[in-house]
């Protein structure tokens, strides 16, 4: 347990910190790698779409089953998962709009000489944004890690693909309004930061009480959460870097290497 504990909290790390990948590469690469952004969001998209759909919702509603009976098992189920796409949604609604986590920035941006002050404002609405999209992220790795490692190392490298862009969202405004790479970089890893604070709150919180009815519910917001990110931000996002098949095919890829991975599991 103590080890599954310790794997769990060190993949949402991993994860989490990814948006400093991001930063990193806006400040060493002179172009943005478009099509490769486009692919590895739209595999991130398929890898989560997939575990969500035929992983992780079905474990949810075994569980709930197990607690409440076939027809209340079911019914839970749903509502877990579509509650978990509602509460996603919401966190979206109340961020303002100029704090978009997956609007698309390019590290060409870097280059411009620093002048806008107005910016910083927007690279800080961005990371919060990003620090809110992380905290119910942090939660689902943790634990899908600490129920099945496997799955949890799955979905925290889906994660962590995703922040990376996220990571340039942050650091091409703050660094265009500041000329900062320093105040960027410090932004931008903050932000991933509570993807653990969200494992460290189920931790603390939810722990005591993982009991088959709490675990069933929250594996099936879980589904709802990663398929709602990765519907309306991950793909959106992979179409505008690249507007050919690309995505599509990272999308097929993704859930291929998953439904590979699972069955080398069973």
């Amino acid at each position: 347990m103590e080890a599954n504990l310790i794997l769990a909290f060190s993949l949402t790390l991993m994860a989490g910190l990814a948006t400093g990948i991001g930063s990193i590469l806006a400040f060493f690469a002179s172009t943005t790698n478009t099509r490769f952004l486009s692919f590895s969001l739209g595999f991130s998209a398929g890898v989560m779409i997939y575990v969500s759909m035929i992983e992780i919702f079905f474990k949810a509603q075994d569980a709930l089953i197990n607690a409440m009976g076939e027809i209340q098992g079911h019914w839970l189920t749903v509502a877990g998962f579509f509650g978990g796409m509602i509460l996603i949604a919401f966190i979206d609604k109340v961020i303002p709009k100029q704090g978009n986590p997956h609007e698309v920035k390019k590290v060409e941006e870097m280059n411009k000489k620093p002048e806008d002050k107005s910016l910083l404002q927007m690279g800080t609405f961005t990371a919060l944004a990003i620090a809110i999209h992380n905290f119910p992220e942090g939660i689902a790795t943790f634990t899908s890690a600490l129920q099945d490692p496997a799955l949890g190392v799955a979905i925290a490298v889906a994660i962590a693909i995703h922040n990376i862009p996220e990571g340039i969202a942050v650091s091409v405004p703050v660094y265009y309004a500041t000329g900062s790479k320093k105040k960027a970089f410090k932004l931008s890893f903050l932000s991933g930061l509570s993807e653990p604070i969200g494992a460290a709150v189920a931790f603390l919180i939810l722990m005591p009480y993982l009991n088959d009815l709490m675990f069933g519910i929250i594996f099936a917001a879980v589904a709802g959460i990663m398929v709602f990110i990765s519907l309306d931000g991950l793909l959106p996002a992979a179409k505008k870097y690249d507007k050919t098949h690309l995505p599509i095919y990272g999308v097929m890829s993704g859930m291929a290497i998953m439904a590979l991975s699972l069955l080398l599991f069973i």
